[in-house]
Protein backbone atom coordinates (compact mmCIF):
# COMPACT_ATOMS: atom_id res chain seq x y z
CA UNK A 1 0.00 0.00 0.00
CA UNK A 2 1.26 3.46 -0.72
CA UNK A 3 -0.07 6.84 -0.18
CA UNK A 4 0.09 9.45 -3.29
CA UNK A 5 -0.57 12.87 -3.01
CA UNK A 6 -1.55 15.35 -6.21
CA UNK A 7 -0.92 18.85 -6.03
CA UNK A 8 -2.11 21.30 -9.32
CA UNK A 9 0.99 23.40 -10.97
CA UNK A 10 0.37 27.37 -10.66
CA UNK A 11 -1.39 29.86 -12.66
CA UNK A 12 0.10 30.34 -16.09
CA UNK A 13 -0.61 33.00 -18.20
CA UNK A 14 -2.98 30.49 -20.23
CA UNK A 15 -4.90 29.62 -17.62
CA UNK A 16 -5.93 33.62 -16.69
CA UNK A 17 -6.90 33.80 -20.25
CA UNK A 18 -9.09 30.38 -20.35
CA UNK A 19 -6.83 29.11 -22.90
CA UNK A 20 -6.29 24.96 -23.00
CA UNK A 21 -2.41 24.32 -22.46
CA UNK A 22 -2.33 20.41 -22.77
CA UNK A 23 1.08 19.71 -23.54
CA UNK A 24 2.15 23.61 -24.87
CA UNK A 25 5.06 24.23 -22.37
CA UNK A 26 3.73 27.70 -20.82
CA UNK A 27 6.04 28.75 -17.31
CA UNK A 28 4.12 29.82 -14.28
CA UNK A 29 3.06 33.85 -14.49
CA UNK A 30 5.24 36.06 -11.79
CA UNK A 31 2.19 36.30 -9.52
CA UNK A 32 2.04 32.27 -9.16
CA UNK A 33 5.47 32.11 -8.81
CA UNK A 34 5.56 34.87 -5.87
CA UNK A 35 2.88 32.87 -4.36
CA UNK A 36 4.30 29.60 -4.64
CA UNK A 37 7.42 30.77 -3.01
CA UNK A 38 5.64 31.53 0.17
CA UNK A 39 4.46 27.94 0.73
CA UNK A 40 5.97 24.65 1.60
CA UNK A 41 4.37 21.22 2.00
CA UNK A 42 3.06 19.93 5.05
CA UNK A 43 4.95 17.01 6.78
CA UNK A 44 4.83 14.30 6.20
CA UNK A 45 4.36 15.53 2.64
CA UNK A 46 7.85 17.15 2.46
CA UNK A 47 10.12 14.53 2.77
CA UNK A 48 7.84 12.06 0.43
CA UNK A 49 9.62 10.48 -2.93
CA UNK A 50 8.60 13.97 -5.54
CA UNK A 51 7.46 13.81 -8.59
CA UNK A 52 6.31 16.11 -11.62
CA UNK A 53 5.05 16.70 -15.42
CA UNK A 54 8.34 17.40 -17.01
CA UNK A 55 6.58 20.37 -18.57
CA UNK A 56 8.10 23.65 -16.68
CA UNK A 57 4.91 24.75 -15.14
CA UNK A 58 4.84 21.46 -12.89
CA UNK A 59 8.52 21.54 -12.10
CA UNK A 60 8.88 24.62 -11.32
CA UNK A 61 5.77 24.64 -8.69
CA UNK A 62 7.84 21.65 -7.34
CA UNK A 63 10.66 22.94 -6.80
CA UNK A 64 9.76 26.15 -4.67
CA UNK A 65 6.86 24.67 -2.82
CA UNK A 66 9.44 21.20 -2.24
CA UNK A 67 12.74 23.31 -2.45
CA UNK A 68 14.38 20.56 -4.58
CA UNK A 69 14.06 19.68 -8.28
CA UNK A 70 11.63 16.60 -8.45
CA UNK A 71 11.78 13.63 -10.55
CA UNK A 72 10.06 13.83 -13.83
CA UNK A 73 8.21 11.43 -15.60
CA UNK A 74 6.36 11.51 -19.21
CA UNK A 75 3.25 9.64 -17.60
CA UNK A 76 2.34 12.94 -15.80
CA UNK A 77 2.49 14.87 -18.79
CA UNK A 78 -0.91 16.98 -19.13
CA UNK A 79 -3.64 15.29 -21.29
CA UNK A 80 -3.06 15.81 -25.07
CA UNK A 81 -5.94 18.07 -26.20
CA UNK A 82 -5.08 17.98 -29.96
CA UNK A 83 -6.19 20.32 -32.28
CA UNK A 84 -7.51 22.49 -29.33
CA UNK A 85 -4.57 23.45 -27.29
CA UNK A 86 -4.03 27.48 -27.31
CA UNK A 87 -8.09 27.75 -27.84
CA UNK A 88 -10.30 28.53 -25.07
CA UNK A 89 -12.89 26.40 -23.72
CA UNK A 90 -15.72 28.93 -23.77
CA UNK A 91 -14.98 29.91 -27.32
CA UNK A 92 -15.53 26.03 -28.43
CA UNK A 93 -18.66 26.16 -26.07
CA UNK A 94 -19.87 28.49 -28.48
CA UNK A 95 -19.23 26.74 -31.71
CA UNK A 96 -22.46 24.45 -31.94
CA UNK A 97 -19.78 22.37 -34.33
CA UNK A 98 -16.88 22.11 -32.51
CA UNK A 99 -17.95 18.97 -30.71
CA UNK A 100 -17.04 20.14 -27.76
CA UNK A 101 -17.99 19.06 -24.54
CA UNK A 102 -18.53 19.60 -20.38
CA UNK A 103 -16.55 17.39 -18.80
CA UNK A 104 -19.38 16.10 -16.52
CA UNK A 105 -20.63 14.57 -20.55
CA UNK A 106 -17.37 13.06 -21.76
CA UNK A 107 -16.97 9.34 -20.24
CA UNK A 108 -13.83 7.82 -20.40
CA UNK A 109 -13.65 7.44 -24.15
CA UNK A 110 -14.49 11.33 -25.08
CA UNK A 111 -11.79 12.83 -27.14
CA UNK A 112 -10.52 16.44 -28.60
CA UNK A 113 -9.96 15.91 -32.10
CA UNK A 114 -6.39 14.74 -32.39
CA UNK A 115 -6.19 14.33 -28.74
CA UNK A 116 -5.87 11.91 -25.81
CA UNK A 117 -9.45 10.46 -23.90
CA UNK A 118 -9.52 10.04 -20.45
CA UNK A 119 -8.96 5.89 -20.82
CA UNK A 120 -5.86 7.28 -23.08
CA UNK A 121 -4.81 8.98 -20.05
CA UNK A 122 -5.65 6.48 -17.40
CA UNK A 123 -3.58 3.69 -19.80
CA UNK A 124 -0.37 5.75 -19.91
CA UNK A 125 -0.36 6.49 -15.93
CA UNK A 126 -1.35 3.33 -14.83
CA UNK A 127 2.79 1.77 -15.12
CA UNK A 128 4.01 4.75 -13.62
CA UNK A 129 1.43 4.08 -10.41
CA UNK A 130 2.47 0.88 -10.29
CA UNK A 131 6.23 1.18 -9.94
CA UNK A 132 5.68 3.81 -6.86
CA UNK A 133 7.38 2.17 -3.89
CA UNK A 134 6.75 4.52 -1.41
CA UNK A 135 4.63 7.48 -0.70
CA UNK A 136 4.91 9.98 -3.16
CA UNK A 137 4.27 13.35 -4.57
CA UNK A 138 3.34 14.11 -7.91
CA UNK A 139 2.97 17.88 -9.30
CA UNK A 140 1.36 17.64 -12.24
CA UNK A 141 -2.14 18.91 -14.19
CA UNK A 142 -5.77 18.76 -13.89
CA UNK A 143 -6.48 16.53 -16.31
CA UNK A 144 -3.90 14.02 -14.96
CA UNK A 145 -5.54 14.49 -11.08
CA UNK A 146 -8.98 14.16 -12.74
CA UNK A 147 -7.99 10.75 -13.84
CA UNK A 148 -6.26 9.82 -11.01
CA UNK A 149 -9.33 10.78 -8.53
CA UNK A 150 -11.69 9.25 -10.94
CA UNK A 151 -9.67 6.02 -10.51
CA UNK A 152 -9.81 6.34 -6.80
CA UNK A 153 -13.92 7.51 -6.28
CA UNK A 154 -15.45 5.23 -9.42
CA UNK A 155 -16.21 8.61 -11.20
CA UNK A 156 -16.93 7.95 -14.76
CA UNK A 157 -16.91 11.24 -16.54
CA UNK A 158 -20.90 11.45 -16.26
CA UNK A 159 -22.82 14.25 -14.56
CA UNK A 160 -21.06 16.10 -11.86
CA UNK A 161 -17.51 14.96 -10.01
CA UNK A 162 -17.66 14.00 -6.85
CA UNK A 163 -14.34 16.24 -5.93
CA UNK A 164 -13.03 19.65 -6.83
CA UNK A 165 -9.41 20.45 -7.48
CA UNK A 166 -7.90 23.70 -5.95
CA UNK A 167 -4.56 25.24 -6.02
CA UNK A 168 -2.37 25.02 -3.42
CA UNK A 169 -3.97 22.23 -2.03
CA UNK A 170 -2.79 18.17 -1.95
CA UNK A 171 -5.63 15.34 -2.87
CA UNK A 172 -4.33 12.23 -1.52
CA UNK A 173 -5.01 9.09 -2.43
CA UNK A 174 -4.53 5.61 -0.95
CA UNK A 175 -3.53 2.87 -3.22
CA UNK A 176 -3.10 -1.03 -2.30
CA UNK A 177 -3.14 -2.87 -6.13
CA UNK A 178 -6.70 -2.73 -7.31
CA UNK A 179 -7.96 -0.97 -4.48
CA UNK A 180 -7.79 3.12 -4.78
CA UNK A 181 -9.20 5.43 -2.31
CA UNK A 182 -9.26 9.23 -2.06
CA UNK A 183 -9.15 10.76 1.20
CA UNK A 184 -12.25 13.28 1.30
CA UNK A 185 -10.68 16.61 2.39
CA UNK A 186 -7.42 17.74 0.33
CA UNK A 187 -4.66 18.95 2.48
CA UNK A 188 -3.43 22.61 2.37
CA UNK A 189 -0.26 24.13 1.44
CA UNK A 190 1.49 25.83 4.80
CA UNK A 191 3.35 29.05 5.07
CA UNK A 192 6.95 28.96 4.37
CA UNK A 193 8.94 29.51 7.50
CA UNK A 194 11.47 32.03 7.37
Amino acid sequence: MIRLALLRHGRTPWNRAGRIQGRTDVALDAEAEADLAARALPAPWASAALWSSPLIRARRTAELVAGRAPQTDPALTEMDWGDWEGLKGIDLRADPTSGYRDIEDWGWEYRPPGGESPADLRARLQPWVDGLQQDSLAVCHIGIMRVLMAQATGWNFDGPAPFQIKRNRLYILTIDGEDWRAEPTPVRLEARQT
